[in-house]
This record gives structure tokens, C-alpha cells and sequence, in this order.
């Protein structure tokens, strides 16, 4: 049951930056004027990545990227079970 609660985390993660990472890119736009526009979706996926580190951090660690991942599973601090888990979610 505790895995079950880690990999629904981590969905809860990818969704929420997808959602609002990718949606300031949608929403602002890219116009190579000014530039505001690659400054904005930076700063709407750092904040996203530090606000999942506060909520789902202590639940799945927030790995919300498979790199992450893959990095724990090398160091050992991840089983092989719960990297596929973490992969698929």
C-alpha cells in the first residue's frame, strides 16, 4: 500500500508540471523581441518543481523526472521494483 501512495504522488507531480509548465509556454508564447516569454515558462517550472518538493517530497522523494530516477537506481537508494513503478507513473 505505501508504493501504491508514492506512485500516485509522483502522478500528481508529472500532471501538476505538465499542466502549468507546459501552459505558461502555451500561454505566454516564445517571441524572440523581448525574451520574457523563455523567462516565464523557466520560472513557472522551477517554482512547480520547488511547490512538489514541499507537497509530494516526503511521500516519493518528487523524482517527477525518470532521470531522477534512473540516478537513485544506480546509486542504490532505489529498487529495481520501485524504479519501474516510478517509470510507468
Amino acid at each position: 500500500m505505501k508504493s501504491i501512495k508514492k506512485y500516485i504522488a509522483e502522478v500528481i507531480g508529472t500532471c501538476v508540471l505538465v499542466t502549468f509548465g507546459c501552459g505558461t509556454a502555451v500561454a505566454v508564447g516564445c517571441d524572440s523581441v523581448s525574451g520574457s516569454g523563455y523567462l516565464l515558462t523557466a520560472l513557472a517550472f522551477g517554482l512547480v518543481i520547488v511547490a512538489m518538493a514541499y507537497s509530494i517530497g516526503n511521500i516519493s522523494g518528487c523524482h517527477i523526472n525518470p532521470a531522477v530516477s534512473l540516478a537513485m537506481l544506480i546509486r542504490g537508494q532505489l529498487t529495481p521494483g520501485d524504479f519501474v513503478g516510478y517509470v510507468i507513473s
